[in-house]
């Protein structure tokens, strides 16, 4: 079932910085421009920031200087309005998937629905359904408990495109696979986000997922340190 595309969202970063109360630099951006339907991704050591830069590009923290999506400058925003901006534009794969065991694939997947107005509930939830299928996730009255961990990370996949968001964030999102199960779901992810023409920012130590993207950033000490294609 075709889906209407979402607007286009470029991202524009300048003078962006996260630090913690007492003063520490975590994340240091001066500069970082990326078109709508591109895909990044973003490696680098453990604790080195990765995961921050991915978190203030969707005003989960607090920072300083600018992150522009198209028309919004989202760190100026307040807290409740840059949630509503990510409900709208943003779809978020997590590491830990975050499933609620005792549901089925059908109603995680379709958790979005929830939290948007009445009369466009029936949309999402159809969309989730289509994204189910789409991923070849077995329904039905089964739940999520029993599922592999990349049958988790399908539904997970689904939940984030329910509502058909113009930017997906994924974080380590094949940590918890073994390799075969990585592989399709990197397939799955890179002809879904390219079909759409949506943005794409990954953060991942998999190689075989960063090669498959369109330019790299490397991140060490909260400090962008390459800006490349993917390279071993």
């Amino acid at each position: 079932m075709p889906w209407a595309d979402p607007m286009p969202l470029p991202l524009t970063v300048s003078g962006l910085m996260v630090q913690t109360r007492g003063g520490r630099q975590l994340l240091s951006v001066p500069e970082l421009l990326l078109p709508a339907g591109a895909l990044l991704g973003v490696r680098g050591p453990s604790g080195a920031g990765k995961s921050t830069f991915l978190h203030s590009l969707s005003g989960l923290l607090e920072a300083q200087g600018s992150v522009r999506w198209g028309e919004t400058e989202l760190i100026g925003l307040p807290s409740e309005r840059r949630t509503m901006f990510r409900a709208q534009n943003m779809g978020l794969i997590f590491q830990d998937f975050l499933l609620f065991d005792e549901l089925s694939p059908q109603a995680n997947a379709g958790l979005a629905s929830l939290f948007t107005r009445r009369a466009a509930r029936p949309m999402v939830a159809r969309r989730a359904a289509d994204r189910l299928s789409h991923l070849g996730v077995p329904q039905g009255s089964r739940t999520v408990a029993s599922f592999s961990g990349g049958e988790r990370q399908r539904v997970a996949i689904a939940r984030a495109l329910a509502t058909d968001p113009a930017i997906l964030m994924a974080d380590e999102p094949t940590a918890s696979l073994d390799r075969t199960a990585a592989d399709r779901f990197i397939d799955d992810l890179i002809a879904l986000v390219r079909e759409s023409c949506k943005t794409l920012i990954a953060v991942s130590h998999d190689l075989h997922l960063l090669e498959r993207l369109d330019r790299v950033l490397t991140i060490e000490d909260g400090v962008l340190t390459d800006d490349s294609g993917a390279r071993t």
